[in-house]
């Protein structure tokens, strides 16, 4: 069954230059980071570290844009970056980019290496459909804090993802929660790429191409669908 993704009015005015892409995939295969995926991160810094040429990834135009708009929502971007910002600047450190299973390492590389935040949910977690809105502040995002389990609220205005459930993602893509994160049981996947103007559709197209090429490639036998691009202008 495909999953329905909706954005919500109040969201396409917030940021009327704002195109996802998303791609749905079955018969995944996951596991842990590998030696292929780790080299595909590497990759991936060196890219950007070329596409940047010596500025800081908040200075990258879309990155800009990001920051604008997570202002706009009332969030303070130095702080809570969006999260293409913020493995740029862990790739650019001596830490590198963090390893975390085969799944998140592929949708991360192609992040890194397109400035494009990516994020990935598990199909099988997800209740009902996928929304994009500004929330009321009394939703709930249920998350780990001190190894234990919490349920945390977003700020009114603030923009969420969420399904039937509960929010699955703060700050637009700011931080994920752990219910419906892609495990190394995951074995169907929704991958969500975005992008804000300036970013041309077109990259954003040929970052997805990318991203399903490198799922096929490691989950031979999967089915993946990339869908059309869609834009809040």
């Amino acid at each position: 069954m495909t999953l329905t993704l909706t954005v919500s009015d109040d969201v396409r005015a917030l940021a009327p230059g704002f195109t996802y892409v998303a791609i749905e995939a079955h018969g995944l295969v996951n596991g842990p980071s590998s030696d292929a995926g780790s080299a595909l991160l590497d990759d991936a810094a060196r890219r950007l570290a070329v596409r940047l040429d010596g500025r800081a990834p908040h200075e990258d135009p879309h990155m800009a844009a990001w920051r604008e708009t997570y202002t706009a929502f009332g969030s303070k971007p130095s702080r809570t970056r969006n999260s293409a910002e913020a493995l740029a600047k862990r790739a650019l450190s001596e830490a590198g980019l963090p390893r975390i299973n085969l799944l998140v390492d592929l949708y991360n590389a192609v992040s890194v290496a397109h400035l494009i935040p990516v994020g990935g949910e598990d199909l099988d977690r997800i209740e009902g459909g996928m929304r994009l809105i500004r929330a009321t502040g009394e939703e709930d995002f249920v998350t780990v804090a001190g190894g234990e389990e919490t349920v945390e609220h977003p700020d009114a205005g603030e923009v969420v993802w969420c399904d039937d459930t509960g929010v699955t993602c703060r700050r637009w893509n700011w931080r994920q929660g752990p219910r419906t994160r892609l495990t190394e049981r995951t074995t169907s996947g929704i991958f969500l790429l975005e992008s804000l103007a300036p970013m041309p559709v077109a990259e954003v197209t040929a970052a997805a191409t990318e991203l399903a090429e490198l799922l096929a490639k490691f989950s031979p036998g999967a089915d993946i669908a990339v869908r059309a691009p869609e834009s809040s202008a």
